[in-house]
């Protein structure tokens, strides 16, 4: 399907020469003053006296969560949450016992309303009704109670819209929670499916810590070889466990690919609704305009090894990513900072 057509937000700087380790959180934190100081300083300005309320909009694996915990690092745990309804529903479905018997259960049947009866709806969400749905007012009631718990917060809500009926009440979800008059908006990414499948394809787990990473995108510092298979692992740097692909990774997106069709619908549905702000970021920039762009260290790396029988040792190739987008384009892939250096430059401007 075509890509829409999101903006290239170059991060490039005049007489900037120092590069920067984008993994650490250090020189992240300088990297950020370095691209995008004024903008931060007028965002946190804001943030003084203000809040505000944005919807993120993506495919499934797009990096909703990497941006925010990297926007959380630029304007801190204080002043900013972000609202996961997935893990908002799978938390409380896991502590139901608990809920019910606080005086949240209370206040969630007051947040409630809907076209089935709220017992209807609690049936439904506790597995013991496979009849109805879940439906959508259930979950905004779920959305209404936790936001309560976080005035004085910016929110980022993640996983609002999941259905193309419920675009509409993303838009009026400001006058829903009622004592909030924040700004909102919605934050679309546009991610292409190799990237996304290729992420999934080649993530590795440690079966101890179960900290992710990817053989080809997201190594370790150390790699182990296999003689006998001729294969090469990553060692987690936490506890030196041999880390191992998930089953089914190596199907890439296609187990997903009806929910990434869906994802599909949604993000066209708001890129066309007019009347109410939108950041725009992409993960990716054509071969042929990257380096007037972007610096190279912000492009992703692509990791490759092989064994020197000499030297006894792994030797780690790195090049720069390179992927076709959805439009066939051979594009380089960045890194998640320089994305949220747009999402932070874009965001300044929506709230001046």
């Amino acid at each position: 399907m075509k890509e829409l057509d999101f903006p290239i937000i170059g991060t490039k700087v005049e007489g900037l020469t120092k590069e920067f380790n984008l993994a650490d959180p250090q020189q992240r934190a300088l990297y950020f003053e370095a691209k995008a100081g004024n903008e931060i300083r007028d965002i946190r300005k804001f943030l003084e006296d203000n809040t505000f309320v944005a919807f993120l909009v993506g495919k499934k694996n797009s990096g909703k969560g990497t941006y925010s915990k990297m926007f959380s690092e630029i304007i801190g745990e204080d002043k900013f949450a972000h609202v996961s309804v997935g893990d908002l529903v799978r938390s409380t479905h896991e502590n139901w016992s608990e809920f019910t018997k606080s005086p949240k259960y209370g206040q969630l049947k007051k947040l409630y309303r809907g076209y089935i009866s709220f017992d209807e709806a609690v049936d439904a969400f506790v597995g013991r009704s496979t009849e109805k749905l879940l439906p959508t007012e259930f979950i905004l009631a779920l959305l209404k109670q936790h936001i309560n718990d976080l005035k004085g917060k910016t929110i980022f809500i993640d996983g609002l819209p999941r259905e193309s009926d419920q675009v509409s009440y993303s838009l009026y979800f400001r006058d829903l929670i009622g004592y909030r008059d924040d700004p909102d908006m919605f934050i679309l990414l546009d991610v292409p499916e190799s990237v996304i499948s290729e992420r999934i394809k080649y993530r590795v787990v440690c079966p101890v810590c179960e900290t992710s990473r990817n053989k080809k995108l997201l190594i370790t510092s150390h790699i182990e070889y296999d003689r006998d298979s001729k294969q090469f692992s990553l060692l987690c740097d936490n506890d030196g466990a041999k880390m191992v692909p998930k089953e089914g990774d190596e199907l890439g997106i296609e187990p997903i690919r009806p929910r990434l069709i869906k994802d599909e619908q949604i993000l066209r549905n708001v890129f066309s609704i007019h009347g109410i702000p939108k950041v725009l970021l992409r993960n990716h920039v054509p071969v042929s305009e990257a380096q007037t762009h972007f610096d190279k260290y912000e492009i992703t790396p692509e990791y490759s090894f092989s064994w020197d029988e000499k030297a006894k040792k792994t030797v780690v190739h790195e090049k720069p990513w390179t992927i076709k987008d959805d439009n066939g384009v051979e594009c380089n892939s960045l890194l998640a900072a320089p994305v949220v250096v747009s999402l932070v430059k874009q965001l300044a401007d929506v709230l001046k």
